[in-house]
């Protein structure tokens, strides 16, 4: 039986980007503080471990199998997702489709509120998910965060409030769609 080598990835932290590691028994948090935000996320998988030297974080495991080789490119990729976002954030757009009742969408707290979809006289309702915003001109919505999954739970949060079951999807197209990822 050959044991594998040890797996270790490394991610530089850009300029301007403050990165705090917490440790707790076998859960790290790191917290990551940048010039558009801040964002935490705690990861507890016990193989792994993780570490802050000098300008950047090491992930690695020993004797990795399977399952520790993938938790170490998933965390790294949560890792980097943090990264970007306070950096440079998400931007997720949006587009409002029609056909024959306009609909109204309006943002009003942590809701956005889509009024007369279809022709239906109750308004649909769609959560906003954590620091995610959400602003509405004309026929688009954008939504920017620093957390990816937040704003990408509230872009398909507004898709599915606005799905429509029981009709002919190629004529009933009315909708909010996403258009672009930046």
């Amino acid at each position: 039986m050959v044991l594998a080598a040890a797996i270790k990835e490394e991610i530089e932290i850009p300029e301007g980007v403050e990165v705090n590691l917490e440790k707790v028994n076998i859960e790290d948090t790191i917290s990551v503080k940048g010039p558009n935000g801040e964002t935490s996320r705690k990861f507890n998988y016990p193989n792994l471990t993780i570490t802050k030297e000098d300008n950047s974080i090491i992930i690695e495991t020993n004797f990795p199998k399977k399952q520790d080789k993938s938790m170490v490119g998933t965390t790294k990729a949560h890792i980097n997702n943090m990264l970007i976002g306070v950096t440079d954030g998400f931007t997720y757009k949006m587009k409002i489709v029609f056909a024959h009742f306009p609909m109204t969408v309006k943002v009003s707290g942590n809701k956005v509120n889509i009024d007369n979809f279809i022709g239906e006289r109750s308004p649909r309702l769609s959560n906003i998910v954590g620091s995610a915003k959400v602003s509405v001109k004309g026929d688009e919505v954008t939504i920017t965060g620093v957390n990816k999954e937040d704003v990408g739970q509230t872009m398909a949060n507004l898709e599915q409030a606005t799905k429509i079951t029981g009709k002919d999807p190629r004529v009933f197209q009315d909708g909010i769609y996403l258009v672009s990822k930046e």
